[in-house]
């Protein structure tokens, strides 16, 4: 099973991309992906979340 099930899930069913979301974070989508493969820290968890809601909500 991969890490991070439920981030990977929440960037595709809203159809972000996992570089919207590293721009976003503030780090290369190459050091995103790095962060993706082992679980995250609560520290980083929460970062990428309020990224995701701040990318959904420049939506509207």
């Amino acid at each position: 099973m991969k890490a991070n099930k439920e981030i990977r899930s929440c960037i595709f069913i809203n159809g972000l991309k996992n570089w919207q979301v590293a721009e976003c974070v503030g780090i290369s989508d190459s050091r995103f992906s790095v962060w993706l493969r082992t679980e995250l820290s609560d520290d980083r968890k929460a970062r990428v979340e309020k990224a995701i809601s701040e990318l959904l909500s420049e939506r509207k």
